[in-house]
């Protein structure tokens, strides 16, 4: 069983290897999904953990569908994190119309090169899972990052099933989202999956002594600048072991 754990910080980074993941995403922005990192956090990253780290590649939040700005932002991230020894990357770009937009993403996997490139859950807004599939194939990407078309996998598991047995060996499929310690057995003896993403986040607080109490949070409503974001260390071994004591009935 291979564990991703999606991540948005160093300490989380370190954290995720501490509990024995295979492999990390490193993003930015949970709030919006994950964008890019900054190159600084994928240099210091990668410099500090021996697992495979994947790096988003995603300019923006909302939909999938790039300018040629943004496309070339995307080529000009994939060039330089290529510099920093990374493994990998995700990343997904739709048409308009729902469709995977195959000549692009084929431009951005070819010249990742020979690193390997994952779908993201764009793949989740096609509309066509099985064309999707059949495109993913066609233009390389080593897996696909699913909940099965539906916020949680555990309620798209059906559909991530359909598509490991469609897919047989030709590319490898991810559940992803709301895996945790309560669905994991559940998804991955329905899918039959052997790969999984999940989070296991926990929050610490902040070191700060002096709070300015008039000021709650310089972001989103409702977010605290005293509450940091990490990866709780004995939920991803957990997550393992959970996760494989199915895999392996």
């Amino acid at each position: 069983m291979t564990c991703e754990v999606v991540v948005y910080n160093i300490e989380s980074a370190l954290k995720a290897q501490e509990g024995g993941a295979d492999r990390i995403e490193l993003c930015d922005n949970p709030a919006e999904g994950g964008t890019t990192p900054s190159p600084g956090i994928v240099e210091v990253v990668r410099q500090n953990v021996t697992m495979d780290v994947y790096v988003m590649i995603r300019p923006r939040g909302g939909d999938f569908c790039y300018s040629r700005y943004e496309f070339h932002a995307m080529k000009r991230d994939i060039f330089q994190f290529q510099k920093l020894g990374v493994d990998g990357f995700v990343f997904g770009i739709l048409n308009p119309d729902g469709t995977l937009d195959k000549a692009r993403c084929k431009e951005l996997i070819d010249k990742a090169r020979p690193l390997r490139c994952t779908c993201h859950r764009a793949f989740d807004m096609t509309r066509d899972p099985f064309q999707a599939l059949e495109d993913c194939i066609e233009v390389g990407f080593e897996r696909i990052l699913t909940a099965g078309q539906r916020p949680k996998a555990l309620e798209g598991a059906g559909l991530i099933k359909q598509l490991i047995e469609k897919a047989g060996d030709r590319i490898k499929i991810m559940p992803g989202s709301g895996v945790n310690e309560q669905t994991v057995q559940q998804i991955v003896s329905i899918t039959g999956a052997r790969e999984i993403h999940f989070s296991s986040n926990a929050q610490r607080e902040s070191p700060m002594a002096f709070r300015n109490e008039a000021i709650a949070a310089m972001g989103e409503q409702g977010s605290s600048e005293f509450l940091l974001r990490t990866v709780d260390v004995e939920r991803v071994k957990k997550m393992r072991g959970l996760a494989e004591a199915v895999s392996s009935k």
